[in-house]
C-alpha cells in the first residue's frame, strides 16, 4: 500500500498544477471587491515633475508591450477604459482617446499614479525603473492622438 504522504502529494498535483496556470486575468477577477479608497493625494513635488526621457520607436514599443500586459485589461488595449475587467469590478475608467482626459493632469502626475497607485489601481512601485514609467506617460498620452 503507497505511503500516506505519496498518496497527498499525488492528488494535489492537480490542484498546484491549474492554480500555476490560472490566467492573472482569472485571478484578478476573483478577487473580491474593494471598497473604495480615499482620494490619492499627490504630492505638489510630482505634480512639478517634468518628463526627461525622448521616446524612441524601441521605448514606445517596450511601453506598449507593458501597458498591454498590466494596464489593457482595465484601461481598454486603446485606453479607452473599456477593458475586459471594467464591468466585472464595476470600474468607471476614462477614456484616454479623448484628448480633454488628461488634459489636467501634469506628467508628474500621472508619473506618480503609475508609481504608486490610485483608488483600485495597483501600483507599479519597483517593477519598473523610472525610464520605463516616462515611456509609459508618453505612451498613454498617445492614445489621443491616435
Amino acid at each position: 500500500m503507497p505511503d500516506e504522504k505519496i498518496m497527498g502529494a499525488r492528488m494535489l498535483r492537480p490542484l498546484l498544477v491549474a492554480l500555476l496556470f490560472v490566467p492573472p486575468l482569472v485571478l484578478f477577477a476573483l478577487m473580491p471587491p474593494q471598497t473604495p479608497s480615499a482620494p490619492t493625494v499627490i504630492p505638489a513635488d510630482a505634480k512639478a515633475m517634468t518628463n526627461p526621457v525622448k521616446a524612441t520607436p524601441e521605448s514606445q514599443a517596450r511601453a506598449k508591450k507593458q501597458y498591454g500586459y498590466d494596464c489593457a485589461m482595465c484601461h481598454g488595449e486603446n485606453g479607452n477604459g473599456k477593458g475586459d475587467v471594467v464591468n466585472d469590478l464595476k470600474l468607471t475608467l476614462k477614456d484616454y482617446t479623448d484628448p480633454n482626459a488628461l488634459k489636467d493632469i501634469t506628467d508628474g502626475e500621472m508619473f506618480y499614479i503609475i508609481k504608486n497607485g490610485k483608488g483600485q489601481m495597483p501600483p507599479e512601485g519597483d517593477r519598473m525603473k523610472d525610464p520605463e514609467t516616462w515611456n509609459m506617460v508618453i505612451y498613454v498620452r498617445s492614445f489621443a492622438k491616435k
